[in-house]
């Protein structure tokens, strides 16, 4: 089997406040990527999308511009940037550093889920 799909012409579009994940699903993988506006904060702009106190949705991801900083339900915190791959386990928030939009690459299952209320997974 082989599935190739653009994402210039993703299956779908996410938006939420300051940012968006264009999705594409191919067999075995979402793959997304998310744009984040400067001032975006998942606990601000999609908390009450997902209704949940974090973030639970597993992570992994490729940082193509700007700057993350995730922060663990246990405090543990990290920061990503341009060229870095990152791993983020469920129960996390994040949120933009600086004053450039960070775009990444979700892949492995992250972007499926991704700011879709609870009943829409």
């Amino acid at each position: 089997m082989i599935e190739i799909k653009s994402i210039e012409k993703p299956d779908e579009r996410r938006d939420f406040p300051k940012g968006h994940m264009e999705v594409c699903n191919l067999s075995g993988l979402s793959f997304g990527v998310a744009t984040f506006e400067p001032g975006w904060h998942w606990s601000e702009s999609v908390k009450q999308i997902a209704g949940t106190s974090s973030c639970q949705i597993r992570h992994h991801g490729f940082v193509v511009q700007g700057r993350m900083r995730m922060r663990m339900d246990d405090g543990a915190e990290a920061e990503a940037g341009p060229g870095e791959v990152f791993v983020c386990s469920p129960g996390h928030d994040a949120w933009v550093v600086g004053d450039e939009p960070v775009i990444l690459y979700d892949f492995a299952g992250g972007a499926a889920d991704y700011a879709r209320a609870a009943g829409d997974c």
